[in-house]
């Protein structure tokens, strides 16, 4: 019992400590695992690890088969959870490269890895291709913290975050399809019976996994089952899929729940978004017990086994000749600069569907006897460290050696995504400014994509916008909704994140009836609120420019623009097309360049009545 608790309590530690520290969890997690496990052997005084998932085969914590069937359980709701992520939409929207880097790239990881690990290892063909399927993966988990705080060029942000998101569930499902070959295989003699085998297993894995996505989408849609079980009758689901799968083809139950999360993820489900948000939940409890149990299930002869020149040859070649060379044809012709391309061939660190699954296929194969078998967990497990260590402690400095380092974030993140909000947003991209407009209104968030705006849906009140690395450019901050204490909420929350260059809200309806209130972040104007945005919106739909003379003239436009109610002075934009954020305190204004702009929402203003 104590180590069961230690196990969980541990592992909910090592998951603070990566959100506390900004590193991918899988990095403590694997760390505290090996400490309990093969390191412990060095401390204790009868030489056993302070953590045993399995002891002489038959005793520990999961004694016989059990530790096989709670990793395989695990792995499978992990990768389901991974398979819902992936949208048939973002495939075709994300863009040729990251397209390529998903396809292309895969296969030279998989051909250059796997006959790497042959000739270096003299692994056999199986176990080595084996191998370089598990390397296939990036994955979100270990790329987010990385470039959570890293600001990069939008395109690089995108291309990271899409390839990690996208490449877990193929890569997922490309390792599962090697090993039931193996598996089918019996030890690598291919034979027409062991064809048949994999043939079933294909076979199988598709057909349970479409046919129940699409009785668990009827299930929801129909609302058979009550709101409050549907988060656990789906995962009954996936884990009664899993075994009915084995059943009728052994080991096709992994690419079953594979097959059936991308399916359920692109059918248009009400409740999807609570599913997934469970199925995170469940997973970081699950990936924290499972790490742990891995590494400590390693013994020091099979870190021994990786604790050479070949090793480090091995993880050369990986990071330094094959992700560069399937990154770099990935992006050929695409309009990648050079030390972009060069960033992402570094950025590529393996995660947790590639520990998980080298674990339970590791434990298998080798428990089949299949030659070679013990060097999959050790392998991979070394590239992942590496690679996360590597990542986790130069990627900052390498982008601002390579020179795609954002010295100054320039993007405006706008809290609301209203009609005033929209027409600002429009307004601020035609002049060729990153915005991102966010709101939990789902409604208005569609109507700004159907202007063409970059909006997303969020609740600043949870952590999704801090942990969005496609935010890393945001410098300013402008809350624009009609909730005062939202406004003021997203200011104290995120402007040390997304507001370096200046942070600012809507003035409250009491703080506009006294000048004496007008806050230091107050946006625009200190007599006008929401509502009066709001207003003019609706009369005068569109955001218009006034030409600015010189200072005395800007300083007698804003006198005029608080006299007449029908307009609120918004930007200031120079020759440069640079642009300023009015705020509430106006005549801070310093300097005013010649053939500059006042841009201002309401009626059109005659420049022959300002002096």
């Amino acid at each position: 019992m104590l180590e069961l608790a230690g196990i969980i309590i541990l592992g909910i530690l090592a998951q603070w400590v990566a959100w506390k520290f900004k590193i991918p969890a899988i990095l403590p997690l694997i760390l505290i695992g090996l400490l309990v496990g093969p390191f412990a052997t060095l401390f204790t005084s009868d030489g056993t690890k302070l953590i045993q998932p399995i002891w002489n085969g038959v005793e520990g914590l999961f004694p016989g088969e059990s530790l096989f069937y709670f990793v395989s359980l695990a792995i499978g709701i992990i990768l389901f959870e991974g398979g819902l992520t992936l949208r048939r939409s973002e495939i075709l929207n994300v863009g040729p490269v990251i397209i390529k880097l998903i396809t292309v790239a895969v296969v030279v990881t998989f051909f250059g890895a796997g006959l790497a690990a042959h000739f270096i290892f003299d692994l056999s063909w199986p176990i080595s291709f084996l191998f370089s399927s598990l390397i296939i993966v990036t994955g979100p988990t270990v790329i987010t913290p990385i470039l959570r705080n890293i600001p990069l060029e939008k395109d690089v942000s995108a291309v990271l975050k899409w390839e990690g998101i996208l490449i877990d569930p193929i890569g997922a499902l490309v390792a599962v399809l090697v090993f039931e070959f193996i598996q089918a295989g019996g030890g690598g003699q291919f034979t027409g019976t062991a064809l048949i085998e994999f043939a079933k297993i294909i076979l199988f894995g598709f057909t349970f996994g479409f046919t129940f996505a699409h009785g668990l989408a009827f299930v929801i849609k129909r609302k058979i089952v009550p709101h409050y079980l549907l988060n656990v009758v789906t995962l009954a689901a996936v884990l009664g899929v899993f075994v009915l799968s084995d059943v009728f083809a052994h080991e096709s139950g992994l690419l079953s729940v594979v097959i059936m999360g991308m399916v359920l993820g692109n059918i248009n489900l009400p409740n999807l978004s609570e599913i997934l948000y469970f199925k995170e939940s469940l997973s970081v409890l699950l990936i924290s017990i499972l790490f742990i149990l891995l590494a400590a299930n390693i013994n020091i002869e099979d870190l021994k086994l990786v604790y050479n020149w070949q090793a480090v040859l091995l993880f050369a070649i990986v990071v330094l000749i094959i992700r560069p060379l399937g990154v770099f044809l990935s992006a050929m012709g695409s309009e990648l600069k050079t030390n972009e391309k060069i960033f992402i061939s570094w950025v590529g660190p393996r995660g947790i569907v590639a520990a998980g699954i080298a674990s339970l296929f590791g434990l298998k194969l080798f428990k089949n006897g299949e030659p070679g078998a013990e060097y999959i967990t050790p392998l991979v497990f070394m590239i992942v460290l590496g690679t996360v260590l590597l990542n986790a402690t130069t990627a900052r400095y390498f982008a601002k050696l390579v020179g795609v380092f954002l010295n100054k974030s320039e993007g405006i993140l706008i809290i609301g995504s209203s009609k005033v909000s929209r027409l600002i947003a429009t307004y601020l991209k035609n002049n060729n400014r990153h915005v991102v407009l966010v709101d939990n209104n789902r409604s208005n968030i569609n109507k700004a994509k159907d202007l063409g705006l970059e909006a997303i849906v969020g609740n600043i009140y949870g952590d999704q916008l801090k942990d969005n690395i496609e935010l890393s450019d945001m410098g300013y901050l402008m809350a624009l909704t009609a909730n005062s204490d939202i406004n003021k909420y997203a200011i104290e929350k995120f402007k040390n994140q997304f507001g370096e260059n200046g942070s600012f809200r809507l003035i409250t309806s009491e703080e506009m009836k006294n000048p004496k209130n007008n806050p230091q972040e107050g946006l625009f104007s200190h007599t006008d609120d929401y509502f009066k945005l709001i207003e003019l919106a609706e009369r005068y739909p569109g955001i218009q420019e006034i030409k600015i003379k010189n200072k005395k003239h800007y300083k007698n436009l804003i006198d005029f623009t608080k006299e007449d109610k029908d307009i609120i002075p918004l930007f200031i934009k120079d020759p440069g097309k640079n642009i300023r954020i009015i705020s509430s305190f106006s005549e801070e204004i310093e300097q005013i360049e010649e053939d500059s702009f006042l841009a201002y929402i309401g009626k059109p203003i005659d420049i022959e009545d300002i002096k």
